[in-house]
């Protein structure tokens, strides 16, 4: 889905918001960000979920309702989202930032690129929009 991010970079800004061209690091971070957030959100109705069906059906009661377990599994999913999506979308900046140094060191090409555009007044860090 965000493969042309990977391969052409996203656009990358300095605290003023000025564009200071397109950084493939700035993706793959904004990208591992995103993975990272949407693992935790879908995590407590995978991991908790079946624990508490499995403690649910050895309950008489439960089991006799077997035609109401797969509406009350969604309810229970939904309750985790109501909670764990706005958990997880906090977890980073929307507005993510990098460091100049590591720009420097794993890409020297655009970081040179930052110096032409700012005339060797390069910014101690750059800003990019995460994604979501």
């Amino acid at each position: 889905m965000r493969q042309n991010e990977l391969k052409d970079g996203i656009d990358v800004e300095d605290e003023s918001g000025n564009v200071v061209g397109k950084s493939r690091l700035a993706a793959v971070s904004g990208i591992t960000q995103v993975v990272a957030s949407r693992i935790v959100m879908a995590a407590p109705g995978m991991i908790i979920l079946p624990v508490i069906m499995e403690r649910l059906e050895k309950k008489p009661w439960f089991a006799r309702l077997s035609v109401l377990h797969a509406p009350f599994q969604v309810m229970m999913v939904g309750c985790f989202l109501i909670f764990m999506v706005p958990t997880a979308c906090g977890l980073f900046p929307q507005r993510a930032s990098l460091s100049a140094g590591i720009i420097q060191r794993f890409e020297p090409e655009f970081y040179q690129e930052i110096e032409a555009k700012t005339k060797g007044k390069v910014p101690e860090k750059v800003f990019f929009n995460k994604g979501l």
